[in-house]
């Protein structure tokens, strides 16, 4: 399976989201992040953090979603609010779109603790979140029953 994770300025939680799927899904999913403004360049704290986990971080780039035009994913998961709200190209629209709203661990204001404790956060729930899917048969489901798969692990 194909998932596309966007987030508008992906720099952070759509990068999280990439890095972390790929690392625990063994295959079974090809994860992307792309933005639809992007910033051009990744968060330094995804990448060490990430890196902290033991999750590998190259390869890693903020990119438009015009990048994936030809990549077709079947799942396009939006992580931060703005994004859910945002018209997707065209090209998206065959698509399965859902929303996993997360809040940015990138804006939190605080002490070196508390911004580690936030992305840690972030990480965890993504982590739950895919390893809930991987441990489903979403392969043998259909259109309907993976939009509801997809919109359940969400509202966790």
């Amino acid at each position: 399976m194909k998932i596309l994770f966007i987030c508008t300025h992906n720099r952070c939680r759509s990068i999280l989201a990439e890095a972390i799927c790929n690392h625990i899904s063994n295959g079974r999913i090809e994860a992307k992040s792309a933005g639809s403004q992007p910033a051009g360049v990744v968060h330094p704290l995804s990448l060490k953090f990430l890196a902290e986990a033991g999750i590998a971080t190259q390869g890693l780039s903020s990119q438009s979603w015009d990048e994936y035009e030809a990549w077709t994913p079947e799942v396009v998961i939006t992580v931060c609010d703005s994004a859910a709200g945002e018209q997707c190209p065209l090209w998206l629209s065959q698509a399965i779109k859902v929303h996993w709203g997360l809040p940015d661990p990138s804006r939190i204001e605080g002490s070196e603790e508390q911004i580690k404790r936030a992305f840690q956060q972030t990480m965890q729930t993504l982590q739950a979140r895919i390893e809930c899917l991987l441990a489903s048969n979403f392969e043998q489901q259909n259109e309907e029953q993976i939009r509801a798969l997809f919109e359940n692990i969400g509202n966790r």
